[in-house]
């Protein structure tokens, strides 16, 4: 069947957002927004047009109670096809809540409350999970394995929600592991034309009644019901100033010659997707710290942060699910990069980075001093041991950082972390339940160690400063020379 419908008024009728997904593809196309974002209307003009318009469209649009629908997303889209004038291409079932077009293409409304009801649905080749943070994992698993129906054009997954909780199994699924198949979407109510100043005015005034509620419903921060032990509205605004900005990602590459990294090979690649992220370059004769903590119980990344030390300013960062030698390579590269830094690592769990370090003559670690139980003697050995007396205070340490000087630190995930960093019923700091502190307990480490490295640039006499890498290797092994000298490395 023939019909024609007049789209060219369409674009004023969109936000900028959806306009900018309007053609994508992608399985997963996740919308996490704030209040009055416009996502689920933003969604909703998307699908009824792709179903006015392109054929072979079975869609399924779940919330996790059934009657919870018929005020949300079926009015919602029964709005959007009037919004278009094609009330006369549809037919409307109130009682079974579908909706069909003409031209076969339908909606089906469901309630993931009766899950058997799901699975007897054939055909299936898209689906709506509004509301998504009310869903399980579970539910949401048994929706993709259905979402496999026939149609010339790919399959996919719209899932909408809000913020409300930062351990939610949303977050992991797709926000701290990106899938290569999934665009991601962060809206707030300023993405949103339509939204009137009423409706503004109560976002904006939870800054001043209740600071969850700003946070999640006014900011699209993820949410946080316990008490965090960093200053939690100071760790939302920076996040809010951050999402602003862009900086550099990648990795560093380099040649493996008889078992040692040539530094003259070492180089950086761009790469979008790169574990590590780059927020300043390294300054000529700057000292740099770095910190490192390895995946152990609870953890599944190896993290490291660079710190400028004349300022504390955070430069750098690194995160990934390595294996240990790979690890210990790109925080070789990572020191060596920053003028030679000094590196602590954390031994709790292991200490292969440290020994690997060692191994390939990087020596400008952090030392610590223990007693040896045998002889009662001092020993010196590499790396940094997080324990009774050390944890509280490296803790207590950041948490005052953050509150005086947020300003210094400039990676997302870290502050993400904090807002998730409580207390436990015992009152010892630690990461919810659900959630991770390697880039907490990480960043904890490399201000922790800034006492063993210069707090002043050393800047050369001469006019033009040589950063090139064979100056750098240069100078790293002068640096291995003076310190032999010192004796500081004599007993590891």
């Amino acid at each position: 069947m023939k019909y024609d419908v007049d789209f060219t008024e369409l674009p004023s009728m969109l936000n900028d957002w959806i306009i900018d997904i309007w053609e994508n593809r992608d399985r997963y196309i996740v919308c996490r927004g704030g209040g009055g974002s416009g996502k689920s209307f933003g969604i909703a003009q998307l699908l009824v047009y792709r179903a006015i318009t392109e054929p072979g469209h079975n869609v399924l649009v779940v919330r996790k109670v059934g009657n919870s629908l018929r005020e949300s997303c079926f009015s919602l889209i029964k709005a959007t096809i009037s919004s278009y004038g094609c009330n006369n291409l549809f037919k409307i079932n109130k009682t079974d809540m579908t909706i069909e077009c003409i031209n076969g293409n339908r909606f089906i409304f469901r309630g993931l409350d009766d899950i058997e009801k799901i699975k007897s649905i054939n055909d299936i080749t898209d689906e709506w999970i509004e509301e998504a943070t009310e869903v399980e994992s579970e539910d949401y698993r048994q929706l993709n394995i259905r979402l496999r129906g026939s149609s010339k054009y790919p399959h996919q997954m719209f899932i909408s929600f809000n913020p409300v909780s930062a351990t939610h199994w949303l977050k992991g699924e797709f926000f701290d592991n990106r899938k290569s198949d999934a665009t991601v979407i962060e809206t707030t109510y300023k993405d949103n034309k339509f939204l009137d100043a009423e409706a503004i005015k109560v976002l904006e005034d939870f800054k001043d009644t209740d600071p969850y509620y700003y946070s999640v419903y006014c900011l699209n921060q993820w949410g946080v019901t316990g008490k965090t032990v960093f200053p939690a509205q100071l760790v939302t605004l920076r996040l809010e100033a951050l999402k602003k900005q862009t900086f550099k990602r990648g990795y560093f590459t380099f040649e493996y010659i008889d078992e040692q990294i040539d530094d003259v090979t070492i180089q950086w690649v761009d790469d979008e997707d790169g574990y590590i992220t780059i927020y300043s370059e390294p300054k000529q004769g700057y000292p740099y710290v770095i910190g490192g903590d390895t995946a152990g119980d609870g953890s599944d990344s190896f993290t490291g942060h660079v710190i400028d030390n004349t300022t504390g300013e955070q430069v750098a960062t690194l995160k990934h699910q390595f294996d240990e030698d790979l690890y210990s390579r790109q925080m070789y590269c990572l020191g060596n990069y920053y003028n030679e830094a000094l590196i602590g690592i954390e031994t709790n769990y292991s200490t292969f980075p440290i020994k690997e370090l060692e191994r390939l003559n990087y020596y400008n670690q952090y030392v610590r001093e223990l007693q040896d139980t045998y002889t009662g003697n001092l020993k010196k050995s590499f790396g940094f041991l997080t324990g009774k007396t050390t944890r509280p205070l490296m803790i207590a340490n950041l948490i005052k950082i953050v509150r005086e000087n947020i300003e210094l630190i400039n990676n997302i995930p870290t502050l993400e972390e904090m807002l998730t960093f409580v207390r436990n019923e015992k009152g010892r700091p630690e990461a919810q339940n659900g959630s991770h502190d390697d880039l907490v307990m990480g960043l904890c480490i490399t201000y922790q160690i800034r006492s063993q490295q210069d707090d002043k640039p050393s800047i050369p006499k001469a006019n033009k400063y040589d950063n090139s890498l064979s100056a750098r290797v240069e100078r790293h092994r002068n640096n291995l020379i003076k310190n032999s000298k010192k004796g500081r490395y004599k007993e590891l």
